[in-house]
């Protein structure tokens, strides 16, 4: 098993902002595109999740910022898992542009794993804690 998720991207026109660089919610939305990309890689597409009635809310993302992106870049966004507690799961993203190796970004989101129809938190299953491999802080790319 795959336990860190790549999602390569290019960057295209329609992404970048006034300021002639990638605008900050494309970053959250590549964030989403890869967790996504890795669930499925893990066997645990969206659909899965909907089958058992179960889905993953957001309850926070950060973001740090380090160099900027421009149309035609090709990224790589790099994700994990970094914790897995009874209802709530901590998954990291690092930015980069393979061609120099520079580290655009580096950011995390909070998911609360939660009944699909209520919304209110539930305990993950152990069939889907057994798929995500926990990589702490001393082990991350």
């Amino acid at each position: 098993m795959a336990q860190i998720g790549r999602l390569d991207v290019v960057v295209e026109p329609s992404v970048i902002d006034v300021n002639g660089h990638v605008n900050n919610v494309q970053y959250v939305q590549w964030m989403q595109d890869a967790a996504l990309a890795h669930s499925t890689q893990l066997g645990w597409p969206h659909e899965r999740y909907t089958a058992l009635g179960r889905t993953w809310i957001v309850r926070s993302h950060t973001i740090e910022y380090y160099h900027s992106a421009y149309a035609g870049d090709k990224l790589s966004i790099l994700t994990w898992v970094s914790s897995l507690e009874k209802v709530r799961s901590l998954r990291k993203y690092k930015f980069f542009r393979p061609e120099d190796g520079c580290l655009l970004a580096a950011a995390a989101t909070l998911f609360i794993f939660c009944d699909l129809h209520t919304g209110k938190p539930v305990s993950i299953p152990q069939e889907i804690q057994a798929v995500y491999t926990v990589i702490d802080g001393t082990d991350e790319p």
